[in-house]
């Protein structure tokens, strides 16, 4: 994942059964029907996917664009989402090895993109206003963002205590930061209700956010 507090050794590690949390595999199922109604993708549009993971969003968003870029840190995330693109013959899934806060391109004029999104990648960057400053130097004016992540939780989230992240996000603080950074008509839906065991072993609900916006044309 870009910019991240954490290596991608832990990622590395969970990356072959990824897929086999079926939370995870509805979340994301749930994430990429939102990304899809809010933003309405179409074949004009390239797109860019940040802490792709193994592509469950990207998967399904992919048929509906002309092109994407899936980009993450964890060589393994990418290396399942690469033999899912080769099994299903997908053609328009370009994936990349890269932190987003380093050039995309090695020193050439950076493309830039009408659509990026990620899924629960967010928490794991640690200067959001940084982050979200980057991610607009690569969106076109009146390029989409649409951005799913946690609410404000309880510190109980994560498995390991010790893991940096943000825990979740306050939704008007967020705004803030994204007008900021050059977006307007931002808009908020909880897109999921996530039910997990936390870390206190105490079953807890867990409101996750789908966030979009405009980058501003002037």
């Amino acid at each position: 994942m870009p910019d991240s507090w954490n290596s991608p050794d832990k990622f590395n590690r969970e990356a072959s059964q990824w897929d086999e949390n079926p939370r995870r595999s509805e979340l994301a199922s749930v994430v990429a029907k939102a990304i899809i109604a809010t933003t309405k993708p179409t074949k004009t549009m390239r797109a860019l996917e940040f802490g792709c993971g193994t592509g469950l969003v990207t998967l399904e968003i992919a048929p509906l664009v002309s092109v994407i870029s899936a980009i993450d840190t964890s060589q393994e995330m990418l290396a399942v989402l690469q033999e899912k693109i080769r099994r299903f013959g997908i053609t328009n899934i370009e994936t990349r090895q890269i932190d987003l806060m380093a050039s995309l391109q090695n020193g050439k004029q950076e493309e830039c993109f009408d659509l990026i999104y990620s899924s629960m990648t967010l928490h794991h960057i640690s200067d959001t206003a940084e982050f979200l400053n980057r991610i607009s130097s690569i969106l076109v004016p009146g390029g989409m963002i649409a951005i799913a992540d946690l609410d404000k939780e309880d510190g109980l989230f994560h498995d390991d205590p010790l893991e940096k992240v943000h825990h979740g996000f306050e939704r008007e603080e967020l705004a803030a930061m994204l007008h900021t950074a050059g977006f307007q008509r931002t808009m908020f839906e909880t897109a999921h209700l996530l039910e997990k065991e936390n870390r206190e072993r105490k079953r807890a609900v867990y409101p996750i956010f789908l966030v979009t916006a405009l980058k501003a044309k002037s």
